[in-house]
């Protein structure tokens, strides 16, 4: 066996939605860079066809589609009309900064609908498509907001748990039929949904510092983990949580001892 082989995604067909900026842009180059067809989803339709066609810029094969996850018909027919489907990544979600005391139930409910329900009906429709193909690698952006929370970050946190509950629950119910199911968590990554953190320097350094790596990520940086959970290197490991936190939820504290 040449192992180089095992990264090789040459005839897969690859859906990402929420390919039209930050992570999942990065992550649609990346899966074509190593041969895959990338279907490129978005709400926005302009964002997912510039995706497409920076994918197309680099030599690699890509469509567009435009797909609102809250919307249970809009996800059934992307799912139903792909003409093959061996790898679906899901990176879309959003975030309401507040106490939780101090979050309206119209916030709960917009964080809701896209972090959890969008994300479920995704699992749901490209799960059992998998299962009656008998393949395919599902996975799903949660993040470290799933382990640790901080003030402000109540909804959120809940929806990335939600998310990596329900991976697992299809890895065990899925596996049998030969699907796997895997989710990765971001440590901070400089996307538009950190441009808040990013537009004020003494959070932003206090982020940065927080990490063992003492800086944030770059989409990019996102990229080896998806290829790989989405690749045979990866054909053993279903259920996981693969973090790519720059050793955020290694670390402990925010001060260093005088050693």
């Amino acid at each position: 066996m040449n192992y180089r082989d095992l990264f090789d995604l040459s005839g897969k067909r690859a859906l990402v939605v929420g390919a039209g900026s930050g992570i999942g842009r990065a992550v649609a180059a990346g899966l074509a860079d190593f041969g895959a067809t990338v279907t490129c989803a978005d709400v926005d339709g302009a964002t997912a066809e510039a995706a497409a066609a920076e994918v197309e810029s680099r030599g690699g094969e890509a469509d567009a589609a435009v797909v609102d996850i809250t919307q249970e018909a809009q996800v059934a027919d992307l799912i139903a009309g792909m003409p093959a489907l061996d790898v679906v990544v899901s990176t879309p979600s959003i975030n309401v900064r507040k106490p939780l005391i101090e979050v309206s139930t119209d916030e709960f409910q917009r964080v809701i609908d896209l972090n959890l329900k969008g994300n479920f009906l995704v699992m749901r429709a490209a799960g059992k498509r998998m299962a009656d193909q008998g393949k395919g690698s599902l996975v799903f952006f949660s993040s470290i907001r799933s382990q640790v929370v901080e003030p402000g970050q109540g909804v959120y946190a809940a929806t990335k748990a939600g998310t990596l509950q329900m991976i697992r629950a299809l890895a065990a119910e899925l596996g049998p039929k030969g699907v796997r199911a895997n989710a990765v968590a971001p440590g901070v990554v400089e996307t538009p949904l950190t441009a808040q953190i990013k537009n004020q320097p003494d959070w932003y350094r206090a982020y940065a510092e927080k990490s063992a790596l003492g800086r944030w990520a770059q989409p990019s940086e996102m990229v080896g983990a998806v290829v790989y959970l989405a690749s045979d290197a990866s054909s053993f490991v279903t259920g996981s949580l693969l973090l790519v936190d720059g050793g955020w939820t290694a670390v402990d504290g925010r001060f260093t001892p005088p050693l």
